[in-house]
């Protein structure tokens, strides 16, 4: 089974992803860091076409062996990801790299264009949102800044990912659109479980 988690920055979807991967026992896939690895390849003057960036059992991100999850989560790499990922040549190349590891095992991937691009065949895709607003007081919580400054560099990335040619962050059509504005991690898994369920009996049927 292959479950994809969409939407903007600091909508819920790693925490959601990895909570649900872990209860389900399948591989959870941040490709969002998959392109803050990339971004880091470029600030370290790695070529992408030589430096594999891999993803470990436990959804640790590998840059050509190395595991860098810990140096991925700086205010100024998650910028210089968005600009990175504009780049259709870095696209193409993540996106071959995830479709790849979804191939015959059971997944959670979350991202920005799993549901659209990635794994448009996914048998489950959710597009999580909430308010510029609520999603900048969620993002001071995990890295601190000023409240202006947090909410103005969500609304630049929310614009760049939209408006971007390639891949532009949208909802699938046929995605569940969950508003996480005023919802615990809690309550957000427990509709995204019985989404599951509910997907699982389908099939079954």
């Amino acid at each position: 089974m292959r479950i994809a988690i969409d939407g903007p920055a600091a909508a819920g979807k790693t925490t959601i992803a990895r909570r649900l991967a872990a209860e389900l026992g399948f591989l959870f896939v941040p490709t969002g860091a998959m392109y803050r690895a990339a971004a880091l390849a470029r600030r370290r003057g790695l070529s992408l076409e030589a430096t594999d960036i891999a993803v470990a059992a436990d959804g640790r991100i590998l840059l050509a062996g190395e595991d860098v999850t810990d140096l991925l989560g700086s205010p100024e790499l998650d910028d210089l990801s968005s600009q990175v990922a504009v780049d259709s040549r870095v696209r193409r190349r993540l996106v071959a790299i995830q479709r790849r590891i979804a191939e015959g095992q059971d997944v959670v991937m979350e991202g920005r264009d799993i549901g659209t691009v990635v794994l448009p065949d996914a048998e489950l895709k959710v597009y999580l949102w909430a308010t510029p607003e609520e999603r900048a007081r969620r993002r001071m919580r995990d890295q601190g800044g000023e409240f202006a400054d947090v909410l103005a560099a969500i609304r630049r990335r929310d614009e760049r990912d939209s408006t971007r040619a390639n891949s532009p962050l949208r909802p699938a059509p046929d995605a569940v659109v969950i508003d996480t504005t005023d919802k615990s991690p809690d309550q957000v898994l427990a509709v995204v479980r019985r989404l599951v369920e509910e997907r699982r009996a389908h099939v079954g049927r």
